[in-house]
């Protein structure tokens, strides 16, 4: 079948980024004899610098290791609520929502120390090694790709009357990046060049622990606390004060935590727990009957309205607070009597479940249908941004597997360049993750301090025969785990190329999302029935999914997934590995 690019295949490392100077730093880091997670931490700090309006050191990042020879793990650099953060607080502000920028949406950044967790337990390389990348693209300038233009030149006025240090990064004589010019951050660079100066310790473990220490407690703690304290203006229309500080930051660790996994068709699939929307692709895989037919309306018609019963049990069931396991929710009784629930026409309705017989609970803003009818969001995917700031589902993601048999799937997002004024002497924003949360006390994705956020970054690793096979993931917000499944299925399901899984031809494969359930994202709007299909999916997909009753929107041909993979062969160790050609930045490297 048409690809845009070969699979790539070979024996020494596979990377797949969505951008090609992040990929391309990942394979000089094993070409420097680097495994697979010396790359990846490599990788996402040049992430932070090339793509900044997709993710930055104040986000988050949930993380899936696969280490040669031991078992898959999940890394949570997911931080929580600040503990001033109480609904209380935001009610008493007349806010019904968590706004969707600014210092009151930011929870404790956590990016930074899951990568240097990482790089501590699982790497090879000093610190100074795996930052010398971000450093000198940072310093030295990198040819801006057009969304980072497009981005800045939405919120340029706000750059100009509002975050005036955001406007010193971003603008140069009141104009956004041209693309391909010349985009530098001199702030930054400073910044971790003044980390690895004072890293010190007898080895290297204890200088990256010493580098975990001055992000929590020194002067990046410092400026993070300082810049929250100060009131801006956010999507609410007024200027609000955060509630983080210097104590959140020094409490904060990531974490290590098991996977939780699913078997489906001889994959066993691993992702992260409730905090996340990880455990919906699982759920979205438990609703799939036998012999579908792959690329027919009904295919379609039976993925899109199991993703609506999934992402319906994600409102009522997932977050940090949630009272229910996976095993309920994945049980096969349970999952049969969903399954019945897809009928021969669209559900415009939200159905979550009753998992151990427990009546499920929603938040008010979405049962008194105040979140209904809003218009249909094409390209979800690609930033989405509003001249306040308010953004969609903007996010990266990065994948390697080593010759050692080493694999790693990470989906950094937040603290984008619109989401909080940068930090003048650190040259990066505040993240917004808290804008999840709900202000509704009792649910399970309430805000509680010290809670995190449910996140929709979801990573994905998949096993077989209990070897780790394939890791991948997705920019795109509530449509990860939509382009994941529809991606995923077309591994499982077609012909191999060349002895090995055809992941280019999967990525490469039309893709679909559906906003028929609320939004994670600040105003958490909802459009029953609806599905956003590109054309190429062809006419008789488009006429078989409108005459079974779903609103369909049929965008550009090349709009809808933004898929990462890399793949790994146990029993001859050809590794493998694919990217997105969609918005013409994503790229895979191996050898």
């Amino acid at each position: 079948m048409f690809t845009t690019r070969p699979t790539l295949q070979g024996t020494f490392g596979m990377v797949s980024s969505t951008h090609w100077l992040a990929s391309a730093t990942a394979m000089a880091v094993l070409e420097d004899d680097g495994n697979a997670f010396d790359a990846a931490v490599a990788a996402a700090f040049v992430l932070h610098v090339v793509e900044p309006h997709l993710n930055g050191p104040g986000g988050e990042v949930p993380i899936i290791i696969a280490p040669a020879g031991g078992r898959p793990q999940v890394l949570c650099g997911q931080g929580g609520a600040p503990a001033g953060a109480t609904i209380d607080h935001y009610t008493s502000l007349g806010l019904p929502l968590v706004p969707g920028t600014g210092p009151l949406a930011a929870a404790v950044p956590g990016a930074f120390d899951a990568w240097l967790l990482l790089l501590r337990d699982h790497g090879t390389k000093p610190l100074a090694d795996v930052l010398k990348y971000a450093i000198g693209y940072a310093e030295n300038g990198h040819p801006a790709v057009e969304r980072i233009g497009a981005t800045v030149e939405t919120v340029r006025e706000l750059f100009e009357t509002e975050w005036h240090s955001s406007a010193e990064v971003y603008l140069t004589n009141g104009k956004a990046p041209a693309p391909g010019a010349l985009l530098r951050n001199p702030a930054m660079a400073n910044t971790w060049r003044r980390v690895v100066k004072e890293a010190t310790g007898p080895t290297r473990e204890a200088q990256i622990d010493k580098a975990r220490q001055v992000w929590r407690e020194g002067f990046i703690a410092e400026a993070l606390a300082e810049a929250a304290a100060q009131p801006t203006l956010d999507t609410s229309g007024e200027r609000h004060a955060g509630t983080l500080t210097a104590d959140d930051l020094a409490g904060f660790e990531a974490t290590y935590e098991d996977p939780v996994t699913y078997d489906w068709n001889g994959w066993t699939v691993a992702k992260a727990g409730l905090w996340s929307q990880g455990p919906a692709f699982l759920q979205q895989l438990a609703l799939l009957p036998d012999g579908l037919e792959y690329g027919t309306p009904d295919y379609l018609h039976t993925l899109i309205e199991g993703t609506k019963l999934a992402m319906a049990d994600r409102e009522a069931w997932y977050g940090d607070s949630a009272d229910v396991t996976t095993d309920a929710l994945l049980a096969k009784d349970y999952n049969d009597a969903r399954r019945a629930l897809i009928g021969e026409t669209a559900s415009f309705e939200l159905r979550p479940g009753s998992p151990d017989g427990r009546a499920p609970r929603l938040p008010k803003a979405v049962t008194d249908g105040s979140l209904i009818d809003v218009p249909s969001v094409a390209g979800v995917g690609e930033p989405t941004v509003a001249k306040n700031g308010q953004t969609r589902g903007d996010t990266c993601h990065v994948d390697v597997a080593d010759r050692w048999g080493n694999m790693v799937a990470a989906t950094p997002s937040g603290g984008w360049l619109q989401s909080n004024p940068v930090v003048p002497s650190l040259g990066f924003p505040l993240g917004t993750r808290l804008q999840m949360m709900w202000l509704e006390p009792g649910l399970p994705n309430s805000l509680v301090p010290g809670r995190r956020p449910r996140t929709t970054l979801t990573p994905s690793l998949a096993l077989r025969g209990g070897e780790p096979v394939l890791a991948f993931g997705t920019p795109g917000g509530d449509q990860q785990d939509q382009w994941s499944l529809n991606f995923f299925v077309a591994v499982a399901l077609r012909e191999n190329v060349r002895g090995g899984l055809d992941l280019q031809g999967a990525i490469d494969a039309p893709n679909w999302h559906t906003n028929s359930f609320p939004s994670s994202f600040y105003p958490r709007e909802t459009v029953p029935g609806s599905v956003t299909v590109e054309s190429r999916i062809g006419d008789e997909a488009i006429a078989g999914l409108t005459r079974r009753g779903h609103q369909v929107t049929v965008d550009e041909p090349w709009s809808e997934g933004r898929l990462c993979a890399v793949a790994r062969d146990p029993e001859t160790g050809v590794l493998s590995a694919g990217a997105n050609p969609r918005g013409m930045q994503g790229y895979a490297a191996g050898r």
